[in-house]
């Protein structure tokens, strides 16, 4: 049997009735959170743009143990945790977000997000259209964002992804994770002839991060075996790819794309949860899938929902290619 025959196994296959809170929570210690409060004060007192922290500026001991438990979780467990959280009536969202970067950092090595170096991202509703071509990526909306792998459209997307939860929507916005490893066996599974065209080349809009003379699409399977099997996938950028290449998807890459969003609707394979403020999501970007329902803000600009992102990578250049 070839590896495209073969089912995957492991604890990274997975539906909502396997998987255990204690599989992926991880609750802050109190020492934990005493180390969190006296980095707090010393940020506060020793002002410094917070990409320059650094967590062996501090004396963090049980956080780095704690983080290393996420570790563990992203590499050999079910590949995401959800860390619960941080003191936000203690510290402002600066502040908040220069923790949560330290304690990121312990997880992997923080990369950039855009071509312009922006390494630390805010996730708002700007109110813009995500269009094919725009470069306005769809967490710039309010809209239903399906199961992804963040920067699909990247020869280097990022190996983890860290969502900080400062303020939550009015109402929507809900969380979501789903094993592409337990996606990937139920097109084996039942669709057998649509798995082969998955290994193949799609065309990903590449949103606008690209250099003068550059290709404005990207080309790559959505699975791959590299020692274990890799996603990138997103319906999204993959349409759009189409479009600005100014011809209609194959037939048989549109009944694999169909077959795995066909997927993504069953019920009781994803896990879902509202984060909340002060929590922080992780997650494998190459074995899972993330996505958030769509949303109503509140009309209050100071309230709205906002996320902060971090990509994860311990490979490659630290800039945007990669």
């Amino acid at each position: 049997m070839t590896q495209i025959d073969m089912p995957i196994e492991g604890p990274s296959v997975w539906t909502r009735r396997d998987v255990r809170a204690e599989e992926y929570r991880i609750d802050l210690s109190a020492a934990c959170l005493d180390e969190i409060r006296r980095a707090a004060d010393e940020i506060r007192a020793y002002r410094l743009p917070t990409v320059l922290r650094a967590p062996s500026d501090f004396a963090m001991p049980t956080c780095r143990r704690e983080m290393a438990r996420v570790r563990e979780m992203l590499d050999k467990g079910r590949r995401f945790a959800i860390v619960d959280r941080l003191p936000m009536a203690e510290m402002d969202a600066a502040e908040a977000t220069a923790i949560y970067w330290l304690l990121s950092s312990m997880v992997s090595r923080p990369v950039a997000q855009k071509l312009d170096g922006t390494m630390i991202y805010d996730v708002l509703d700007t109110g813009q259209q995500a269009l094919p071509g725009s470069g306005v990526r769809p967490d710039k909306t309010n809209i239903e964002i399906r199961f992804h792998n963040d920067n699909a459209y990247n020869d280097a997307p990022p190996d983890y992804v860290g969502l900080l939860c400062l303020r939550q929507a009015q109402s929507g916005g809900h969380s979501r994770v789903i094993s592409f490893h337990t996606v990937r066996n139920a097109v084996r599974e039942r669709h057998p002839d649509r798995l082969e065209r998955l290994y193949r080349d799609f065309w990903f809009d590449r949103q606008c991060e690209f250099r003068p003379g550059e290709s404005l699409i990207f080309s790559a399977p959505v699975f791959e075996n590299t020692g274990e099997l890799k996603a990138r996938f997103s319906a999204h950028q993959i349409g759009g790819g189409y479009v600005l290449r100014g011809e209609p998807i194959d037939r048989d890459g549109e009944a694999a794309i169909a077959a795995m969003l066909d997927i993504f609707e069953e019920d009781g394979l994803s896990v879902d949860f509202d984060l909340e403020p002060g929590q922080i999501q992780f997650v494998d970007n190459r074995a899972l899938g993330h996505s958030r329902t769509a949303f109503i803000d509140n009309p209050d600009p100071g309230r709205r929902r906002h996320l902060v992102r971090l990509w994860l990578r311990d490979h490659g250049r630290r800039a945007y290619p990669g």
